[in-house]
C-alpha cells in the first residue's frame, strides 16, 4: 500500500519551503498540483523533476479514484496546492477522505498557512479562535455573517481584494464599527503589511488606498 503526502508550499517567499517538505516532492512517485504552471515554478527553483498532475476543484471527482488506485498497488503520491496547505480553502479534503475510507495512510506536513501569521501577528486574542474561510459570494452569505454575530472567538476569513471593502462593511453593520480587525496582505511577500484598528478605521484606510494582493481578515469577536 502506498502513501499520500499533504505537503504545504509557500504562500510568498520560497525560502518558507522545509526541508522535508522538498525531499518528499523528490520521492513521490506522482506529484498532484492544483495549477501545474504554478507548481511548476516552484518545482524548478528546487530542481524537482518527479511527474505532475492536475487535480483541482474542477476534476477532484473525476481523477481521486485513479489516484487512489495507484496508492493502492505501492505508490506514493503528494498534494500541493498553489500556496500554503493543501484542504484549506483549496482542494485536498475529497482525496484525503478517500484515501482514509481505502485504509490508505495520509501524514500532512506541517508548513505554511496564512491565516496562523495573519492571526499570530494581529493582536487579537488567539488562544480561541474560529476559521471561516471565504464566505460564499451570493447565496448564503447573509446567513453565514448573521451566524457570527454573537460568535465570542476571534474569526479568520479569506478574501479577495476586489470584495475586501464591501466584506468589512458588512461586518461593520453586523458587528458594530467599533469592532477590532486586522487586515494582513501579501503575507511572507516583499509587500507584506497589516492594518489594523477598529472595522471603521480599517475601512477608511483602505477607501483611500486600495488594497491588493492575498488578503486574511482577522475579526475581533463579541465582547460582554
Amino acid at each position: 500500500m502506498g502513501k499520500l503526502y499533504v505537503v504545504p508550499t509557500p504562500v510568498g517567499n520560497l525560502e518558507d519551503m522545509t526541508f522535508r517538505a522538498v525531499r518528499v516532492l523528490k520521492e513521490a512517485d506522482l506529484i498532484l498540483a492544483e495549477d501545474t504552471r504554478t507548481s511548476g515554478v516552484l518545482l524548478k527553483h528546487y530542481e524537482i523533476k518527479n511527474a505532475m498532475q492536475s487535480h483541482h476543484k474542477f476534476n477532484e471527482h473525476q481523477t481521486v479514484e485513479n489516484v487512489v488506485n495507484r496508492m493502492k498497488a505501492g505508490e506514493t503520491v503528494a498534494l500541493i496546492s498553489d500556496a500554503g496547505t493543501p484542504g484549506i480553502s483549496d482542494p485536498g479534503f475529497l482525496i484525503v477522505r478517500e484515501c482514509v475510507r481505502n485504509g490508505i495512510e495520509v501524514q500532512c506536513l506541517p508548513g505554511a498557512t496564512a491565516f496562523v501569521p495573519a492571526l499570530v501577528s494581529s493582536g487579537l486574542p488567539d488562544e480561541r479562535f474560529c476559521f471561516e474561510g471565504f464566505l460564499p459570494q451570493k447565496k448564503g452569505r447573509m446567513t453565514r455573517l448573521n451566524a457570527l454575530k454573537d460568535e465570542e472567538r476571534t474569526m479568520v476569513f479569506y478574501e479577495s481584494p476586489y470584495r475586501l471593502l464591501k466584506t468589512l462593511t458588512q461586518f461593520a453593520e453586523l458587528f458594530g464599527s467599533e469592532r477590532r480587525v486586522s487586515v494582513c496582505r501579501e503575507i511572507s511577500k516583499i509587500h507584506e503589511e497589516s492594518v489594523r484598528g477598529t472595522l471603521a478605521e480599517v475601512i477608511g484606510h483602505f477607501t483611500a488606498t486600495e488594497p491588493k494582493g492575498e488578503i486574511v481578515i482577522v475579526v475581533e469577536g463579541k465582547r460582554d
